[in-house]
């Protein structure tokens, strides 16, 4: 067997999210990048969030998930007082 063989094609997730009223958001999964697409997107004034599908197999425990919950709450109330005080 050659090494191509043994090492398994990796699957990406393109999320093509709209910076509009309805904030949109358009998931590709394939095995190579449509990078012609994502410029498009870009240059539209969307945004683009590139992942691989086999990285999301990492298990996490509860109580990191809790303290991550307790982290991106914290982030977003300090988000949004800041947004209310700039006004």
């Amino acid at each position: 067997m050659t090494v191509e063989k043994k090492r398994k094609q990796s699957v990406f997730q393109v999320l093509l999210l709209d910076n509009n009223k309805t904030q949109d958001v358009e998931v590709q999964e394939a095995e190579q990048v449509d990078f012609s697409q994502v410029k498009a997107h870009l240059n539209g004034g969307g945004s683009v969030f590139i992942t691989s599908k086999n990285s999301q197999k990492i298990k996490k425990t509860p109580a990191l998930a809790v303290a991550n919950f307790s982290r991106s709450r914290r982030t977003v109330g300090f988000l949004y007082k800041q947004h209310l005080r700039d006004q």
